[in-house]
């Protein structure tokens, strides 16, 4: 039963006021230390108008609805006539009667449309939270007749910024960096903002991106509060390359083929309502260009597959500072940026007053036709219940948060037809009674199509980001997706705790050992957690059997004797299991039945890591983000970060482990050669995606693009081959000449060494996110652990060119190296942080490959 959260909320911050005269009520010009446009406003100003406006009118409530990283407040204006805010929840909870999320029928008498914009998602792009304040005050104003009459029927939620730390980090760089005046030329220092910008958030990501996957705290906070309104109109509020003009719907192809005719067509009469404003003023836009509607993680797209009309605007500005000069000698100021943002924010509240009844109601029947007619081939998601028990822990945390429902499959059903996730291929399947199912049949259930299915339709390859995404490959799950309806037997799945009662059994024995599974990240947290706090682990080279119980290669393996000197060993081991509720398994014996004795060298040591991350703008900020975020919040593991620039002065004999993320690093050859000496003396070096070009075709680093003469000259005259063909292609084709050698984003099926530390606790095939055409042959004298076969099967989108090049290249590779070892991870297995899989790859990378 629904229940408002609005109450919850007041006890964070709730402002507002039961009768009003607005005699004290400010404009933000009146408010500020500066005009709006003449200067960046910090945060806590921006903060503070929201709630002077809140304190003065009876048409606004501000709530906080989360804290940062670095705890700055995350608020949300809900703007209305004072008679629609005295029964806002009623509203609230009319409106998800509406999506069906609550039981009950609505009643749309009088339909209210719900509006909400959300401003600089990107830090610096913070023309948008400056517009916010400005936008606020002409909603609230008496004196605005169109606004008080626009109103009656809208809710208005505005986020004024969606990520406070990036838009801090921009605005106290420019407020200490520009001078009394504004220098237009591009050159100058204010338009140069330094690395890593005020575009990501505190751990360097891009919320944007971030929607479907709420691995951020940012995203996490406004999925609540989303969810609890689900608005029927979304605006995205961005800055682009300030030489651009102004960008607004409709979006550009590919849309995901699930999106109604609607939502398709109300993005024009959007479009239209704004280029009126725009026209009347000679203000340059363009519409159906860049800026599509596919990858579902998007601030416009993650509100489409949730009923509403989602949409991005983009005004040019990125780099502007207060002021900047255009190619086509006019001067674009940061008070131009701001008055178009508020001329789009006020059109969308005008035209969705305008079309509120139409906007409800084909709300309403997005959700009905989710509920009763998916439009997907696949009506049902099972999940096998053999499946570690933190795997399905992982993803129904996922489910829980984006409000999509499961439960167990209750009826067994034998000799269903399916795809199958392990594999990649259909075949044939039973669903147990204690399966988890995720059904179509709901009212995300199209969301849930969306996220899930092995693949998306793309209509058009010219697309803007990654084109396969599915959670049930990211999360590695023995899972299958049928055709069938199956309904659950009842909501939720009942996850007991892991830990095993063995332990419990045996409290009053000394065991010899504990075992614990490798096979999920709880356990790459767990090993982290015992290793931090002094505990000496092994793992199983091989596989072996123990009490009647089989244990596979990569099994923790934790004995007494290793910690003979630890005073709270058995403590503090069970202590970390329970706070995981990870199984943990005691033995009163280390004489296997079969495979080695955990005397054998086969019983590795596990050498805890000393981590070195390069950091800096070497690297590229969003995944040199993704290694920090691992190691501070995934396994709160420490790490020290360094400035890649830096290396020289680092005594490298403190570190066994070195990581370089994503990045451009340009070593020179006597840093190359300084690294190859460390790996050798037993440093590990992890290379992440285009860091190994850095290493590759380098003294002493066995990774090449080519290991055959042969195969590049072959490259070449193929290379050779296309420019010709080329010499009479068409120049309004010219964004689509290069699409054959274009990878946006891809699952690919990758062959796996199961027996090799690297690959422990997956299985023989693993699927992995390529997200660019990097590319290198196998490699000569290493492991390569992972790879891609002459016929490897890819989902998504991949251009003809590389899809052929890729073929027997490797993936993931280990060089052992003197008493070291180098590890190339071609792939990022951290992308945006979601593939929960990828991440056990880099935790064996990290732990287990020594």
């Amino acid at each position: 039963m629904f229940k408002s959260k609005l109450p919850f909320l007041a006890l964070l911050t709730l402002l507002t006021a039961s009768a009003f005269s607005q005699t004290h009520l400010l404009t933000p010009d009146e408010f500020l230390p500066h005009k709006v446009g003449s200067q960046f406003t910090e945060h806590s100003q921006l903060v503070a108008y929201y709630q002077h406006v809140a304190a003065n009118s009876d048409r606004v409530k501000v709530v906080e609805f989360g804290r940062t990283n670095e705890l700055r407040t995350q608020i949300l204006a809900i703007v209305s006539t004072p008679e629609n805010i005295r029964r806002i929840e009623d509203i609230q909870l009319n409106n998800l009667r509406n999506a069906g999320i609550v039981p009950g029928t609505a009643d749309n008498a009088n339909p209210i449309a719900i509006v909400w914009l959300g401003f600089s998602v990107h830090g610096n792009e913070a023309a948008g939270s400056e517009a916010s304040m400005p936008v606020l005050y002409d909603l609230v104003n008496l004196g605005n007749r169109e606004t008080s009459e626009w109103l009656k029927n809208t809710v208005v939620l505005i986020e004024p910024s969606v990520n406070p730390d990036g838009y801090s980090r921009y605005t106290a760089w420019y407020r200490q960096a520009s001078p009394a005046l504004p220098d237009p030329n591009h050159d100058s220092r204010e338009h140069d903002e330094p690395w890593p910008g005020g575009r990501v958030n505190h751990y360097l990501f891009d919320l944007n991106r971030d929607w479907a996957w709420g691995t951020q705290v940012e995203s996490q906070n406004r999925l609540k509060v989303y969810n609890e309104w689900l608005p029927q109109v979304v605006a995205d509020i961005h800055e682009q390359g300030y030489a651009d003009s102004y960008y607004f719907p409709p979006a550009a192809q590919p849309y995901h083929q699930y999106l109604s005719k609607w939502q398709a067509d109300f993005q024009v009469e959007i479009g239209r309502n704004h280029a009126k404003y725009f026209d009347k003023n000679g203000w340059l836009y363009f519409t159906k260009e860049v800026f599509d509607l596919l990858y579902p993680s998007y601030g416009d797209t993650y509100p489409c597959y949730n009923g509403a009309i989602g949409m991005t605007y983009e005004q040019g500005g990125i780099g502007a500072g207060r002021a900047v000069s255009l190619p086509n000698g006019d001067t674009l100021t940061l008070y131009d940026r701001v008055a178009h943002h508020k001329a789009t924010a006020l059109s969308t509240v005008e035209i969705s007053s305008k079309n509120a009844g139409k906007l409800v109601q084909n709300f309403s029947d997005f959700f009905k036709r989710s509920n009763t007619n998916p439009p997907g081939e696949y009506k049902a998601f099972v999940v096998k219940s053999s499946n570690p028990t933190a795997k399905i822990k992982a993803f129904t945390e996922v489910l829980d948060r984006l409000g999509i429902r499961y439960g167990k499959v209750g009826k067994a059903a034998t000799g269903l037809n399916g795809y199958d996730y392990s594999t990649g291929m259909a075949g044939k399947f039973a669903a147990g009674e204690n399966d988890l199912v995720v059904s179509a049949y709901q009212p995300k259930g199209m969301f849930a199509q969306i996220l899930l299915e092995p693949e998306a339709v793309v209509v058009d390859s010219n697309t803007y980001d990654i084109t396969a995404w599915s959670l049930l490959h990211a999360h590695g799950l023995e899972a299958f997706a049928t055709s069938q309806r199956i309904d659950p037997a009842g909501q939720g799945y009942d996850i007991a705790k892991q830990n095993d009662s063995k332990v419990a059994e045996q409290k009053n024995a000394t065991p010899y050992a504990y075992l614990a599974p490798w096979n999920s990240m709880q356990g790459v947290r767990l090993l982290a957690d015992l290793v931090k706090n002094g505990i000496v682990c092994r793992y199983a080279e091989k596989a072996f059997t123990l009490e009647g119980a089989d244990w596979p290669a990569g099994t923790l393996v934790i004995t007494k004797g290793d910690n003979r000197k630890h005073p709270d060993f058995d403590a503090q081991v069970k202590r970390a299991a329970e706070a995981l509720f990870y199984p943990l398994t005691a033995v009163q014996t280390g004489f296997v039945d079969t495979g080695n004795d955990f005397g054998s060298d086969a019983v590795r040591l596990i050498s805890p890591p000393k981590v070195l991350v390069l950091s800096g703008e070497k690297t590229w900020r969003n995944e040199f983000g993704q290694v920090w975020f691992y190691f501070d919040k995934d396994i709160s593991y420490p790490a020290t970060i360094v400035d890649a620039g830096e290396l020289s002065g680092i005594k490298l004999k403190d570190f066994n482990t070195i990581v370089l993320p994503e990045g451009s690093f340009g070593f020179n050859d006597a840093t190359l050669e300084r690294l190859s000496d460390w790996v050798e003396s037993g440093g590990k070096l992890i290379a992440i995606g285009e860091a190994n070009t850095t290493l590759a075709d380098k003294k002493g680093f066995n990774l090449a693009k080519f290991a055959k003469t042969a195969d590049k000259d072959s490259a070449m005259t193929e290379a050779d081959r296309q420019a010709l063909d080329h010499r009479t292609a068409l120049y309004k084709d010219r964004s689509r000449t290069s699409i054959s050698d274009f990878n946006p984003g891809a699952i690919v099926r990758v062959k796996m060494d199961t027996s090799h530390p690297l690959a422990f606790g997956l299985r023989d095939y693993y699927f992995s996110l390529k997200t660019s055409s990097l590319r290198f042959d196998l490699l000569k004298d290493a492991w390569n652990v992972g790879y891609l076969e002459d016929n490897y099967l890819s989902k998504g989108f991949i251009g003809a060119n590389v899809k052929r090049d890729l073929k027997n290249s490797t993936v993931f590779a280990v060089q052992r190296k003197g008493a070291g070892q180098v590890v190339y991870l071609v792939d990022n297995p951290l992308f945006r942080s979601f593939w929960e899989e990828g991440k056990l790859l880099f935790g064996n990378a990290v732990f287990l490959v020594n």
